[in-house]
């Protein structure tokens, strides 16, 4: 949550509510946009110097308008730059993903080279637990506890292979300067 408020921060200050209200146009599937999860956020962006904010009376309501500083910036700038990690928290990778713009192309295109092997890794692990599932003698009485934890491992590959396909196609289309 926190990088995703600092790049929103990035391309203009907001208040909490206008924060609040560009999660939930589509970004809201990245992050929360329970109004606790982005106070928190916030609390400890202030408390770390990445963000300032100026107070101010509109309609005779009181607001703070928050933007980010040089060292939130910095600190933006090296999360994006960094390796992309595959987690079960996806918000992170699309937040990424939303925000990879900020870098420069060839790290970038490392970036996502890197992620896609990460991915394959992962798929490979998958693919091999689903295997060996597929081959396990059951008994009866533990046959359909043994059918769901392989539904659930063919989820986790299919799933997988989709992102690897997914990623693969934007960084071709990364180098052949579509993107």
């Amino acid at each position: 949550m926190d990088t995703l408020i600092l790049g929103l921060l990035i391309l203009q200050s907001r208040t909490v509510y206008e924060i609040k209200a560009r999660i939930s146009k589509g970004l809201n599937m990245m992050y929360s946009d329970s109004m606790g999860s982005i106070q928190s956020a916030i609390k400890k962006l202030l408390s770390n110097g990445y963000i300032e904010y100026v107070e101010f009376v509109e309609n005779g309501k009181y607001k703070k308008k928050y933007s980010i500083t040089p060292l939130g910036r910095d600190y933006f700038n090296q999360w994006i730059n960094m390796p992309i990690k595959a987690s079960q928290n996806k918000g992170s990778e699309l937040a990424k993903l939303y925000f990879m713009g900020f870098s420069e192309k060839e790290t970038r295109i490392k970036r996502m080279e890197e992620y896609i092997q990460s991915l394959t890794e992962a798929y490979n692990i998958m693919k091999l637990i689903y295997d060996e599932g597929k081959i396990f003698k059951m008994t009866s009485e533990n046959i359909e506890i043994a059918n769901y934890q392989l539904i659930s491992a063919k989820y986790g590959v299919d799933t997988l292979k989709f992102h690897i396909d997914w990623y693969i196609n934007l960084l071709n289309d990364m180098k052949e300067g579509k993107i």
